[in-house]
């Protein structure tokens, strides 16, 4: 294990090497002869969004790794492994810039979402449609070539709609406009399974496939694997994804269709369901508190995952 992790750390290495070199390729597209304005702004736009490597990186090198057997990677092998990197990465980007944009979330990574700053507002809506379009050039550019072309343009394809199709089904379930748990109120042993697969069908799809999924399946076709072959490593990743949301489902204030509020509308007796009514989805430090002291009471059996 000591050699994958010294090879993830030199994979990062690899990467911030590489997205200098593809940034100025994708701000020089001749399919878009942009004056100094315009490539000024896409130039701040990606320094913005994309360069956070490691999390696309790592499972994608340590994936090509296993399927290596543990031998060091070559140039080349480092070199496919860190540009496929890169297109997850401004996968990644895309989807957050569209959830900053719908959710109307103000931090990103870290830093105030790029769509809060005066100067960009809503034109970050248009960024995120560039930072998907730049995927398909940079695997045109660098993998055109491949046997597995194809198959990495399907599986990019086959992952943003999965995502986009999650994030619909959050969106619809969870904001409608109005904050209102209601939605989620349920009785009956067939409502609340009803509930809790549509937690799961959210979850799978917004978050497993782009976010543990994809990483694992670009180092499988680049080593040669066919998808359809692999069913079951699909399957394990995405139960993995699943988990990953589930343990980050704290945030009371947004109203999300979360683990958290399923979990405890199975177990609420009638008085505590009217808490949760009352108080889950608003956003002040009062109601917050209300909702986190049913879900830490010893009445429920919810493991203690709040701060």
């Amino acid at each position: 294990m000591g050699d994958v992790r010294k090879s993830a750390i030199d994979m990062v290495a690899e990467f911030m090497k590489l997205y200098p070199v593809l940034k100025p390729q994708l701000l020089q597209d001749p399919a878009f002869e942009c004056a100094d304005d315009s490539r000024q702004w896409v130039d701040r736009m990606l320094d913005y969004h994309v360069p956070r490597g490691e999390k696309a990186l790592f499972p994608l090198m340590e994936s090509y790794q296993i399927l290596k057997e543990g031998k060091e990677l070559t140039e080349q092998e480092f070199f496919i492994t860190s540009a496929l990197g890169c297109c997850v990465e401004w996968l990644h980007a895309y989807f957050l810039v569209l959830k900053d944009v719908t959710a109307n979330s103000n931090t990103k990574r870290g830093q105030p979402s790029s769509f809060t700053v005066p100067k960009d507002g809503m034109i970050n809506a248009n960024d995120g449609l560039f930072l998907r379009n730049h995927i398909p050039r940079i695997l045109k550019r660098r993998f055109s070539e491949k046997p597995y072309y194809v198959d990495l343009i399907h599986l990019f394809n086959e992952v943003e709609f999965k995502t986009a199709s999650g994030l619909m089904l959050d969106f619809i379930t969870t904001t409608e406009g109005v904050k209102d748990i209601s939605n989620y109120s349920v009785s009956g042993l067939d409502h609340l399974i009803i509930l809790s697969m549509k937690h799961r069908q959210i979850v799978q799809y917004k978050t497993a496939y782009y976010s543990f999924y994809i990483s694992a399946a670009c180092a499988l076709l680049t080593s040669g694997e066919k998808l359809e072959n692999q069913v079951d490593v699909m399957n394990i990743l995405v139960e993995m994804g699943i988990h990953y949301q589930v343990q980050g489902d704290t945030d009371i204030e947004d109203n999300k269709c979360s683990w958290l509020v399923v979990t405890a509308l199975e177990q609420c007796n009638e008085e505590q369901k009217k808490v949760l009514l009352n108080h889950y989805g608003k956003d002040n430090p009062e109601d917050i508190a209300k909702v986190k002291a049913l879900l830490r009471s010893s009445l429920l059996k919810i493991p203690k995952k709040l701060s």
